[in-house]
């Protein structure tokens, strides 16, 4: 059992509309208290959105994600997991960026991360656009290149936007493999689909190693399947999950930047994040949730339903057990 101090608030003692929210109504630590040491998990907000080259709004993401996270319960109905007994977890609050200049925001976000990273615990975070993935990795990628499992519709894996632009949220993986971050040879890219620009980043994602599975093979083969071979790519060494909610058909998540039809459904999306079970998570997160296309707050509500199950499997990795 956990420390009871980082038991979430329930919801039979306190109505779920009812307090501060905090990410699945864990208490708050700020990356100053005495307690971060304590903490193995930190649930973290990065509102930034600087890197959108289309329809902004993620960077108001992490607090409707707060919101709609009053309804995660302590146990998961799926597979009986309790992570909150399995892992002292907390909300460590929001990186905070600065919205007119992106490379001091990556820089803030990278600081922010090392601390994590030097208090020994690992990160899960809620964005923010997909750039935010960047920065984190250059804190968490050390000392070896971390593999990846990317959940998403589009590569990332543009080389630059708009003439020379090489920070964008289109761009986040080709930085990560030049800068060294990621290993192309353990990285998985599931349900990449829609109208294209060129084959510019698949060319590239070819050329280096990437295995880029497009929603035409995972339709075709199924979830546990992919998820399989997944799994085989990153093996068992230190890997980040990042998860895109346009990975998901935006008619279950309409609530993002750029949508692409032909998706997974919400069960789908939930259960390739179950499948992450066996994987190295050195750090996790989910990004490109837009609250201005969200009215219902129910693209949010999957997003933090997704970070749930990647939270399971967090807590279930060995490691020491909770003070």
């Amino acid at each position: 059992m956990s420390d009871p101090f980082f038991q979430p608030v329930s919801g039979f003692d306190l109505p779920r509309f009812a307090g501060i929210p905090t990410f699945m109504r864990l208490p708050h630590v700020d990356p100053g208290d005495p307690r971060l040491s304590q903490v193995q998990i930190g649930l973290i907000g990065v509102p930034w959105d600087s890197g959108t080259t289309n329809r902004p709004g993620p960077r108001h993401g992490p607090r409707q994600m707060r919101d709609m996270s009053t309804m995660i319960r302590a146990q998961n109905g799926a597979t009986g997991v309790r992570p909150f007994e399995r892992a002292n977890c907390a909300d460590l609050g929001d990186v905070a960026p600065n919205p007119v200049d992106i490379e001091d925001s990556m820089d803030r976000i990278t600081r922010f991360y090392s601390k994590v990273r030097e208090a020994g615990l690992l990160p899960l975070t809620a964005g923010g656009d997909h750039l935010s993935t960047l920065p984190i990795l250059r804190a968490l990628a050390k000392p070896e290149p971390l593999g990846l499992i990317l959940f998403d519709s589009h590569t990332d894996l543009y080389k630059d936007y708009f003439d020379g632009m090489q920070y964008t949220h289109g761009t986040p993986f080709r930085r990560a493999i030049e800068e060294g971050l990621l290993d192309p040879r353990r990285m998985v890219q599931i349900g990449i689909r829609g109208t294209t620009y060129d084959s510019e980043d698949r060319d590239f994602a070819e050329s280096v190693g990437v295995r880029v599975i497009p929603i035409e093979e995972f339709h075709a083969r199924g979830p546990e399947d992919v998820m399989t071979e997944a799994k085989e790519i990153v093996g068992t060494a230190p890997t980040y999950v990042s998860y895109d909610i346009d990975f998901i058909d935006p008619a279950f998540a309409p609530g993002t930047g750029t949508p692409e039809v032909g998706g997974p459904n919400a069960f789908q999306a939930l259960q390739v994040a179950r499948m992450l079970d066996g994987v190295t998570i050195a750090g996790a997160d989910l990004v490109e949730v837009s609250p201005p296309f969200d009215a219902s707050g129910g693209t949010a509500y999957l997003g933090v339903s997704v970070m749930f199950e990647i939270l399971c499997n967090m807590a279930m990795q060995p490691g020491p057990a909770p003070a």
